[in-house]
């Protein structure tokens, strides 16, 4: 569950390539995160479109984040389905570079 945006004063929602600080709703046990504990992840798909500037809109079935740390780096080793090409241009190549699809 989101509760802020970094960088922005007062925006309401946040858009892909966000970084948020956010609290751990559900966990899977035997992970290094638990319930309750307060992260920064940085949001690579989100259910709003999209729109690039050559007028392609993009959207997927569901929201999703990557954990991160305080560089930039995701803490996993592995992420599955597609990311949006904007990651790249935000500097979060380490990621972009684990995903086996970007569109």
């Amino acid at each position: 569950m989101c509760i802020r945006i970094i960088g922005a004063s007062n925006r309401r929602y946040a858009h892909i390539g966000d970084v948020i600080v956010a609290v751990i709703k559900e966990a899977v046990p035997n992970m290094p995160l638990e319930r309750s504990e307060v992260v920064r992840p940085v949001i690579v798909l989100t259910c709003k479109e999209l729109k690039r500037d050559n007028g392609m809109i993009i959207r997927y079935d569901d929201n999703a984040v990557v954990n991160i740390d305080q560089e930039g780096n995701p803490k996993g080793t592995r992420i599955f389905g597609a990311i949006a090409r904007e990651l790249r241009e935000l500097n979060f190549t380490k990621i972009v570079s684990l995903a086996p699809e970007v569109l």
